[in-house]
């Protein structure tokens, strides 16, 4: 038996040789993998003694080596280290085995570091002299680095390391965080590639459908990209689910079977039974920090965790340089989800009201919505939703505000009238002229004594407000229900924009356009002051039509110019509010003979209606 080899491996039968050759044989590349020859040249070209290869389970680590192998002019040592490896002595024969069958070393070079009677880093020595002395360039290829668990079993690779002579390099390839790299970072000696790194983009989606047998879209190229985050596996997984039948435009999930079995068994089945658990519930977290996941899970440690998850790439995306906040893999926490809904599923809403808990404690109430949206505490969700969907609104988010809505439900926003208050502006603002009458009717029987949390003054005003907007019985008494709410609203109030915009609107319905141009200009001032974008845009819209009447065309332009930059940085293209905007803009345009621009703008006015 070969000095240092376990029994499995000695070559003196078929079976250790067929072993050994695929120890230590460089793989064949797939031809139907994907290049990675960008990365492959810049590795090549770099002068790092060392370049690390850093990602999660399918990511195409050894891929990318047998690529890279397959184009090197330098001699090329490969060694696919296994478990039997997590040992130094074991570890510097495969070293040296790799080393002499790429026609590198001596014969006896096996022999001199598996020598007894000295320490293991005595027995680097040889190894490390033949390495420095190399007569020829070469590149020593490291599979599954991430098996070497032993600190021994690193302190001898970082001898070897650092006798890689100039024009020569070590490629490692590993799960998890390579310990050796920190020093070499600081010092500019190694060249990494994580899993960003890796990624595919839509080109390489399209490559792996195309060789599936797939067609694919380039739109659905990207979304499939987008779905996975560029994830190989993920990618072939999507293409083989869409080549049994259901189709390309299926969206790939976590908790798919195909997807799934692979998750589990390249990845949680690894873990031991606590950061199983730790993984499954904390799956119901967008986002993670140690303080957050030991308030979900009660316990304590989380961040070190984290640490853990991260060093062992299990899937885990770090969202600051700080260490402090990270997400999952989109496809990885589905799976975690589906695991904990089959393990633990009446745990689940308690994980979620914690998490609602430390979020709502900290000010964060958007975050503590969604949890609670995952809960039966509608009493929280709709007051939530109450103090949280004029801001987000006012923000672009009119998608996020009826996503809620959805969620809550008819019947629970009932049980709370200054949230039937805002469903019903939701109907206004989105042109739902069915529904916002039915909430009017609903918000002008209902009752409310408390104060809302809306930031509006009282439930009169916010009712008087709305009795106004729908403008049911004519100017004269929407202009006194906006009086009122001027009257009532301060100046410091999110609301008293859209009282003033009301009030300036009936001045205009009754024909006092002296008083609606004051009434306006002083909505728009408020607004601005309260960040209320949607009043901006709608008063300084009202303020051009009226200043294109008087022929103040240059004065119009200023107050279009506002409104369009205020749509443009809030992206608020598909707001029924911006009609008005684009529509003036396009009458500038005709203005100006500008037909081109006028066209343009009235395409976008057509889009903002939705109705059109």
């Amino acid at each position: 038996m070969t000095v240092g080899l376990p029994r499995a491996l000695a070559p003196g039968s078929e079976l250790g040789q067929l072993l050994l050759d695929a120890k230590f044989s460089v793989p064949r590349p797939r031809p139907a993998a994907v290049s990675r020859a960008g990365l492959v040249n810049a590795a090549r070209s770099s002068d790092c003694p060392l370049v690390a290869v850093t990602a999660p389970a399918g990511y195409g680590k050894s891929t990318f080596l047998a690529e890279w192998a397959e184009a090197e002019d330098r001699r090329v040592a490969w060694a696919s280290l296994d478990r039997f490896d997590d040992d130094p002595a074991m570890l510097l024969v495969s070293l040296a085995s790799a080393y002499c069958r790429a026609g590198l070393g001596h014969a006896d070079l096996v022999a001199d570091v598996a020598g007894p009677g000295v320490s293991v880093l005595d027995r680097a020595a040889p190894l490390a002299s033949a390495l420095r002395s190399s007569p020829v360039p070469f590149v020593l290829m490291l599979d599954n680095l991430h098996e070497l668990q032993s600190p021994a079993c690193h302190d001898v690779l970082s001898v070897e390391i650092s006798a890689i002579p100039r024009g020569s390099q070590l490629v490692a390839a590993s799960r998890s965080e390579q310990p050796h790299l920190p020093r070499l970072r600081a010092s500019g000696e190694a060249l990494e590639f994580g899993a960003g790194d890796l990624a595919l983009d839509a080109s390489g989606a399209w490559q792996i459908f195309a060789n599936m047998q797939v067609s694919l879209t380039a739109e659905l190229a990207a979304a499939v990209a987008e779905r996975t985050e560029g994830w190989p596996v993920g990618l072939h997984l999507a293409a083989l689910i869409a080549k049994e039948g259901h189709g390309p435009d299926r969206a790939v999930t976590g908790d798919d079977r195909y997807v799934a079995d692979y998750l589990y068994g390249e990845a949680l089945v690894r873990q031991p039974e606590d950061t199983q658990r730790f993984l499954r519930r904390t799956a119901v977290l967008d986002q993670l920090s140690g303080p957050l996941c030991d308030a979900v899970l009660g316990s304590s440690g989380a961040a070190g965790q984290l640490r853990r998850l991260e060093a062992a790439s299990l899937f885990l995306v770090p969202l600051d340089r700080r260490r402090e906040w990270y997400r999952y893999h989109g496809l990885f926490r589905e799976f975690l989800f589906g695991e904990l809904r089959r393990a633990e599923p009446d745990l689940i809403v308690t994980l979620h009201r914690r998490a609602a808990d430390w979020y709502e404690a900290r000010g964060s109430l958007a975050h503590a919505l969604e949890h609670l949206l995952d809960t039966t505490d509608w009493d929280r969700s709709v007051r939530l939703a109450a103090a949280l969907a004029k801001p987000t609104y006012n923000a672009g988010r009119l998608s996020t505000v009826q996503r809620w809505f959805s969620a809550i439900g008819d019947a629970n926003i009932e049980r709370y009238p200054p949230l039937a208050v805002l469903r019903c502006w939701e109907g206004v603002l989105t042109g739902d002229t069915g529904g916002a009458q039915r909430w009017a009717a609903f918000v002008e029987a209902a009752s409310f004594d408390g104060v809302p949390v809306d930031g509006s003054a009282s439930f009169d005003s916010a009712r008087a407000m709305l009795r106004a907007v729908m403008c049911a019985r004519g100017p004269e008494p929407m202009m006194a229900d906006t009086a009122s709410a001027v009257g009532l609203e301060p100046a410091w109030s999110p609301w008293r924009p859209e009282a003033l915009w009301l009030l300036g609107e009936a001045h205009l319905l009754a024909g006092h356009a002296a008083e609606a141009r004051a009434v306006l200009a002083e909505a728009s001032a408020a607004a601005a002051a309260t960040g209320n974008t949607d009043a901006i845009v709608i008063c300084e819209s009202e303020l051009a039509m009226l200043a294109m009447d008087r022929d103040e065309w240059l004065k119009a332009a200023g107050r279009l110019e506002r409104a369009l930059t205020t749509i443009d940085e809030h992206r608020m293209h598909d707001y029924i509010t911006c009609l008005l905007a684009f529509a003036e803009a396009a009458r500038l345009a005709v203005h100006r003979g500008d037909l081109t621009e006028a066209r343009r703008q009235l395409t976008r006015a057509m889009r903002a209606d939705g109705r059109a």
